[in-house]
């Protein structure tokens, strides 16, 4: 099926409430709510960039489906679950759906190879940026037991260079501050559209003047 082709019905094969379905009930940065943000700013790239509507839409409502605790193989169980759901539509389009959800993970293989698979990959990404990137953080932060801050993020950044790893060495005194350094903060440099990357640009922003205040409250 071509990147290009016509977006179609939007309201595609599979029904939210179809989707929701599939996904436990569980709080937290991968659930449902995250779901509808990321096919909500899914179809808001994929209709500016000329993607298949219909093909990123379904990917972005099947994209964790199963909501598994193997964060590792989340993408291969959601793969699966969404051939199921998927059953009985053209073959080319359940393999561009499933080939967008298997490339969707941060730092994994396979790269995406088609314009709906990296729409889908942007789209994921933003939703780890901006106001709701910093909720999630925290969110995760003490869910975890993690310290919720320790040190001024340029100053993080002024020691991290060029890694790009995650430190496993901080417990809990991993921050919510590292994750925005290592992790978040490089996010805009693996988007593959340009109005992903025009989105993550004010998100980023924000971000960045979000942890300047609060660097300045914690040190006074």
């Amino acid at each position: 099926m071509s990147s290009q082709a016509a977006a179609g019905d939007p309201a595609g094969p599979i029904t939210v409430e179809a989707a929701r379905a599939l996904y436990r009930r569980d709080g937290g940065g991968h659930d449902f709510d995250h779901v509808l943000r990321v096919t909500a700013l899914a179809e808001r790239i994929a209709q500016t960039e000329g993607a298949n509507v219909t093909v990123v839409r379904a990917a972005a409502l099947l994209h964790d489906a199963g909501a598994s605790s193997d964060r590792e193989n989340h993408h291969l169980i959601a793969v699966e679950l969404a051939r199921a759901a998927l059953a009985g539509q053209p073959v080319d389009f359940v393999a561009a759906v499933a080939h967008a959800i298997e490339a969707h993970r941060f730092r994994a293989e396979p790269a995406p190879r088609t314009l709906e698979a990296q729409v889908l990959s942007d789209a994921d990404k933003l939703d780890a940026i901006g106001a709701i990137g910093v909720a999630r953080a925290f969110a995760f932060a003490g869910a975890h037991g993690n310290a919720l801050w320790r040190a001024p993020w340029r100053a993080i950044a002024a020691e991290a260079g060029d890694a790009v790893e995650r430190p496993q060495t901080l417990g809990a005194d991993y921050t919510p501050i590292h994750e925005f350094v290592y992790k978040l903060d490089r996010i805009p440099d693996r988007l593959f559209t340009a109005t992903a990357r025009a989105i993550a640009a004010e998100r980023l922003a924000f971000m960045r003047e979000f942890f300047d205040r609060l660097d300045g409250e914690v040190t006074g």
